[in-house]
């Protein structure tokens, strides 16, 4: 009997995943622990193992479609098996005609007839959600005009909030008047970057400028939309800016002592398990120690609500080729140095690979963005949203500071940056909490021995 492969729930809080790539062609052999598709969460990329040995029957869904979790996605079985028969007579006719355009193996080549559209297999102008239609309503975008991502190219609610992240925010005037129809601006010279009503009338003058520009000097230009992961970290960053009051505070602290114990650990014996422990290592396990005693700090604003955690759950930012990726290291203030520094070489590792799970990425209410290994000596750190902190890392740098007798001294300084939502954390709080992370980097071997 044939067998249906379904789309694996990839997590508790994933609902749907993209279909990245097919892997293997209709008609093709598979074997049950043969990968035959790449899948893509909001977080993270997995292999779909088809799950029995046979014939690749059928693809239900395309390249690009967005399949909720746990629905069909091909049928394997052997020759001449009837796919239809295991999906089921009116699950068989809701297959989307879209997976018609996956090649199979017997031909990948398209005709000249297929290959022009025709009225009935088009996809209609005003395919939009009511999620994306009505957020396209609230901010004078058409819809119908935006290339959809989902199933048969549904303009989705993220479609319409890409298009958002293009375009420069609007005052209230000038929202109002391209709600009325009046063409959107390609930039913002009001306060803050938005575009304002002179904005709204410069534009049609800056386009045929443009134009004229690039007809003179036509360079080359490489266009790619955003997709995936790189275009769900630029909705998420968009969106933690916008709703969120994030003030940033810099300060540094004395490095000898974390340099002196780091090199202590390296040459330490094996036996010891703390050669690996790396400077990053021990700025965690600091973080994980000092944010108790900052509850409000260690917490998640969510649906006006402010939640506060009595374990830290601490998250790492991890940069990937696949893009930015933030693991969470559970009940960090429990766990030891050499248990932190294992379980943050566990999870970078997990994320580069891909093999991460969609659980792992989730619950932090703190995240640490270190920084300091590319030389970068002050950053402002954008919150994880709904979290309400988040510690930049900075680089170690000599530094002049005063030594006794009136005599100036070098020392090596380590950069910190504290980023804080101000609808929660105060000015001087937050000084006081990134003075707290700073006097314990520079006393880390008296914090360890608590």
């Amino acid at each position: 009997m044939a067998y249906t492969l379904i789309m694996p729930r990839q997590g508790n809080t994933v609902e749907s995943c993209i279909i990245v790539r097919w892997k293997a062609a209709e008609g093709a052999a598979v074997q049950a622990d043969q990968t035959v598709c790449e899948v893509e969460t909001d977080k993270a990329s997995f292999d779909v193992p088809a799950g029995a040995s046979g014939l690749l029957l059928k693809i239900l869904h395309p390249e690009g479609d967005d399949v909720p979790v746990l629905q069909p996605i091909a049928v394997i079985g052997q020759a001449g098996e009837d796919w239809k028969a295991a999906l089921g007579a009116t699950a068989a006719n809701s297959v989307p005609t879209a997976a018609s355009s996956v090649p199979t193996a017997a031909s990948s080549v398209p005709t000249a007839a297929s290959s022009v559209p025709t009225e009935a297999s088009s996809v209609p102008a005003a395919a939009a959600s009511p999620r994306a239609r009505k957020l396209a309503a609230a901010e004078g975008i058409q819809a119908s005009g935006l290339a959809g991502t989902g199933p048969g190219g549904r303009v989705l609610e993220r479609d319409v909030a890409s298009a958002l992240a293009q375009r420069p925010a609007l005052t209230a005037a000038a929202k109002a008047a391209v709600l009325a129809g009046a063409a959107m601006p390609a930039r913002g010279t009001a306060l803050g970057g938005r575009a304002g009503l002179s904005d709204l009338e410069m534009h049609s003058e800056l386009a045929q400028v443009s134009t004229a520009m690039s007809r003179e000097y036509p360079g080359r230009i490489t266009e790619t939309p955003l997709k995936g992961v790189r275009k769900i970290i630029s909705e998420r960053m968009r969106g933690s800016l916008n709703s969120t009051a994030q003030l940033t505070f810099n300060s540094s602290t004395n490095a000898k002592r974390i340099l002196a114990l780091r090199a202590r650990f390296k040459a330490s014996e094996s036996a010891l398990g703390l050669n690996g422990v790396t400077i990053g290592d021990l700025i965690m396990f600091a973080a994980s120690r000092v944010l108790p005693g900052f509850p409000n700090a260690n917490a998640t604003l969510e649906n006006g609500s402010l939640r506060v955690f009595e374990r830290v759950h601490l998250a790492l930012a991890v940069d990937t080729p696949r893009g930015l990726m933030v693991p969470v290291i559970r009940n960090a203030d429990l766990l030891s140095l050499r248990e932190i520094s294992a379980e943050t070489k566990r999870l970078a590792a997990a994320c580069q690979s891909g093999s991460l799970s969609p659980d792992e990425l989730a619950g932090g209410t703190f995240t640490v963005s270190n920084l300091g290994a590319f030389g970068i000596e002050s950053f402002t750190p954008v919150l994880n949203a709904p979290q309400v902190a988040i510690l930049g890392v900075d680089a170690i740098v000599p530094r002049a500071a005063a030594g006794p007798n009136g005599t100036v001294v070098l020392e090596q300084r380590l950069g910190l940056s504290i980023t804080v939502d101000h609808q929660i954390i105060d000015g001087a709080p937050a000084a006081r909490l990134l003075k707290a992370f700073a006097d314990a980097i520079a006393d880390i071997d008296l914090l360890l021995m608590r």
